[in-house]
Parts: C-alpha cells; sequence; structure tokens
C-alpha cells in the first residue's frame, strides 16, 4: 500500500465528490501548483488506489427499477469452485457488485435488472446455471437509502 499524504488524502476526498473536477482546480483546492498535482494523480492511478471514474446513474431512470441482492451457496468448498464462480460472476452484466463474504452464503451478489420478470429470466436461465450452486436466496430492495458514497478516508500520516 503507498504512504499517502494529507495532499494525495485531499486530491482523493475531491475526486469522490467531484470526479470531473480540473487537475487546476483539485491543485486550488490543496495549494499545489498545477504540476506537481497532476503527477500525484497519475502516481495514484498508477499504483491502483485511484482504479477509476464513473458516472452516477440513476437506475430507475434508464428503467433499471430493481435491486436484488443475490446470496449464493456453492455445493462444494475448494478453490477450483471459489474460482470458477468468481469467473461466471464477473462476466455477468447485471451483476453490478460482488462479494465473498462469510456466513450462510458465499457469494453476495448485488443485481440490477429492469423488473421481476427481468430477474425471473436472470435467475432461472443464467444464475441458477452458474457451476456448483447450491442454494441462491434473493432479498429484493424495497427503497435505496444510500448507494455509491464516499469512501471516510484514513488521516494522512
Amino acid at each position: 500500500m503507498p504512504s499517502l499524504d494529507k495532499f494525495d488524502i485531499a486530491i482523493l476526498r475531491i475526486l469522490q465528490e467531484d470526479a470531473r473536477a480540473t487537475n487546476v482546480e483539485i491543485a486550488e483546492r490543496v495549494n499545489l501548483s498545477p504540476s506537481p498535482c497532476l503527477r500525484r494523480i497519475r502516481n495514484l492511478e498508477k499504483s491502483g488506489v485511484l482504479r477509476g471514474y464513473r458516472a452516477d446513474i440513476d437506475r430507475k431512470q434508464v428503467g433499471l427499477g430493481l435491486t436484488v441482492f443475490v446470496e449464493i451457496k456453492v455445493a462444494r468448498h475448494s478453490q477450483e469452485n471459489a474460482l470458477s464462480q468468481q469467473e461466471s460472476l464477473m462476466v455477468i452484466p447485471e451483476v453490478v457488485s460482488c462479494f465473498m463474504i462469510s456466513g450462510s452464503a458465499d457469494f453476495l451478489a448485488e443485481v440490477v435488472v429492469a423488473d421481476l420478470a427481468a430477474y425471473e429470466t436472470l435467475l432461472t436461465e443464467t444464475l441458477l446455471a452458474l457451476p456448483g450452486v447450491a442454494d441462491i436466496r434473493s432479498n429484493f430492495a424495497i427503497r435505496t437509502i444510500k448507494t455509491g458514497g464516499a469512501l471516510k478516508l484514513p488521516e494522512p500520516r
């Protein structure tokens, strides 16, 4: 993990707030000149701390009104089964985030689809056909309270 100083943390906070901020705007806000600021941003990107920039899209506005949290349990625990499951889940476009978890399930996938009919199709034709699936439990989001929140970054060292 790269050592992040107060300038790096400040830059990350600004980019979480507004990823479209220009280098000049960021430099002014963190009290650096544009050249060193841009160098820091490039270093954050190169090191993998800053993984990318995304648009925050209103799901309902684009016709994706149903979010489902899907718990997936695999039949036999092995590194091979876990890797196979991970690779399969990575290529399903409706899966917007996925975690290997502990507890009653092995994976938790956040699935975004248009409606219940679309989820039923995804469930029956794709998710239940995944290799080694023993059980699937679906939890439907009723209302979004918070999504894509900014990370609480550590204080600089």
